[in-house]
This record gives structure tokens, sequence and C-alpha cells, in this order.
């Protein structure tokens, strides 16, 4: 397959080495906001150099966006419409109406499309989804991202480029994870009710449009009265790098994904009764491309439009919800 990937900075490069690795897919064309940086990857991989809209219009196998949020949306229809399968990374859209306008792009078009929650493919993910069936009907679950450091380029603290702070940033990892996984137990997925405290520099953000939530709690109701509880941060005084977390109690059991000693990169999955865990999943585990390469693997076998694609739009509405709009 030939690829083209828009937006080569760190996270986009680990994903076109990723998948070129796995053997799925070739770097094609590469464009980005840096010609500098455009150059050094064409001469690592071969690829040719050209302007976003060059790439977004050859009509390739399929597109890699891994550019500001304020551009996902636009950026991932035009590839669609261009006839290019689509994985892009996380906000697919800065609210739930840029995201269902890219999920019926890519049902119009029938291609397949892909966005990187990552947090879906850790070796700890799959370990919950078998238990998950074994701890009984979940009731509650519990989801925690705090990172204590924050994002190092402005448009992120800019609510117009990027949607919102912390929970569109980190947050919504978590809520896809919990939805994602809850609607493969055959539990209904459908949100009742979402409260929220938003928090900007330690006060409450209000009605201030100025700036984004760098701390934030929720809650959200499902319609079979199971609970989700969200706490996400930025610059949080967590006393390690970061503090991450997935735990769903049911009636029969509990199970949980947590971060190991403060990384963003090894997680253990353990099953809990009464007072003994289990360990089920220990690191390492090299998941970080792991996403774009089975998205690539699934092009590569003919896949087409994929109706789970309406799960982004289920998350996106949830996080609107959270922010009250």
């Amino acid at each position: 397959m030939k690829l083209g990937f828009l937006g080569v900075g760190w996270i986009g490069r680990d994903r076109m080495r990723s998948i070129v690795a796995s053997g799925a897919g070739d770097a094609a064309l590469v464009a980005d906001a840096s010609p500098a940086v455009a150059e050094e990857v064409a001469a690592e991989t071969g690829a040719t150099v050209v302007t976003p809209e060059e790439l977004l219009g050859a009509g390739l196998d399929g597109v890699v966006i891994a550019t500001p949020s304020a551009l996902h949306a636009e950026q991932s229809i035009a590839a669609l419409q261009a006839g290019s399968a689509v994985f892009c990374q996380k906000p697919l859209g800065r609210d739930a109406a840029e995201t269902a306008a890219v999920v019926a792009a890519a049902r119009a078009a029938d291609l397949l499309l892909g966005v990187d929650y990552s947090y879906r493919h850790l070796a700890a993910t799959e370990a919950l989804r078998t238990a998950l069936p074994e701890v009984g009907s979940i009731y509650a679950a519990d989801l925690v991202f705090h990172n204590a450091y924050g994002p190092d380029k402005p448009w992120f603290r800019d609510p117009a480029l990027s949607g919102g702070g912390c929970v569109i940033d980190l947050g919504t990892h978590l809520v896809d994870l919990a939805l994602h996984l809850l609607a493969g137990t055959g539990a209904p997925v459908g949100v009742e009710h979402v409260t929220a405290r938003l928090f900007a520099g330690g006060q409450p953000l209000g009605d201030r449009t100025d700036v984004v939530e760098d701390f934030a709690t929720a809650r959200i109701d499902l319609i079979d009265g199971a609970v989700l509880t969200l706490a996400c941060s930025w610059n949080l005084h967590a006393g390690q790098e970061a503090v991450i977390s997935a735990s769903f109690y049911g009636t029969a059991g509990a199970v949980s994904l947590t971060n190991v000693g403060g990384s963003f990169y090894d997680f253990r999955a353990a099953r809990h009764d009464g007072t003994s865990s289990t360990v089920l999943v220990e690191p390492p585990d090299g998941w970080g491309g792991r996403a774009a390469v089975q998205w690539a693997q699934r092009l590569a076998a003919g896949e087409r439009f994929d109706p789970g694609a309406e799960e982004l739009v289920t998350t996106a509405r949830v996080l609107d919800r959270v922010y009250g709009r």
C-alpha cells in the first residue's frame, strides 16, 4: 500500500516507522508544517515531500494524520473524499459535530477510518477484555489520568484550536476505553446524565472561554445504571510523572489497568476479589504504534468502512456534555 503521512513530528514519525516496519505499507508522500522536518523524514524513507493539500488530494491507499487538533476533521474529510482511508490522531474532531462529520464522510466513501486511541491496544487492555465477563455485571468504573507535565505547544491551551484542555487531551483516552470495553461485554452504553467540574489554575473555569481546563472531574451515568467517574489533569503535583488507571467494579469481582512506577508506557492489569489481587499482565509491552499498525493491516486486507467508528461519535458526545456544550 502507498500511504501518506501528514504531520511527521515525533508522534507522526513514530506511527510511520511502526507501519513501515510492519510491512503493511510504504511511505509514499510526506508533508509537514516544517519543510526541514519533512525533508528529513523523506531522506529516511524515500518518500516524496509534497504540500498538505497535494497529499490529501493524491488518492493514496491511506493517509495518516498527526497535525494539531483544529485540522483533524477538515483534513480527514478531504482525504476521505479524495479516496484515501484515514488514520488520525485523537481527537478526531474538536467536538461531536466535527467527529460525526468525519465518520459520515468515511461511511459515504466506504473507507476504513481509524483513530489513535492507543490504550485500546495495550496488552493490559486485552487482559481486561478477557476478564470483564468473569467479574459479573459492571456497575462502576473509576478512570484517572493525571499528567505531572503539560503540553508544550501553545495551541493546546487555545480553546478554539484544541476544543478543550486535559479532558479532550487525556480524559478522552479513558472515556473511549471504558465505553469500548463495556460495549464489548454487550452492556448498554448509552449515557443518561453527565455532571462535571472544570478548573484552570486552581480556580473553577466557569463561563470563561479564553482558557482551557487543566483539572477536571466528571460523573457519567449510563442508561443501565452504571456510573463512570473521571479525573484528569495537566501539571498536577502527583509525586510522579503520571497517574493512569481504569478500574471496573462488578458484582463478582473487579479488574484494573494501572501504570507502573509513574510511567507513561508501562501498564499492569490485575483482577481483584475481596482483599486479594491476581496480576494478569505485567510490562514491558511495546504498544506505541500498535493502533496504527492494526489499521494498516486491516486496510491491506481490504477492509472498508467499519460501523464501529460510531463509537468515536459516542465518546465525542460524552466529552461535549462534560464541557456543557
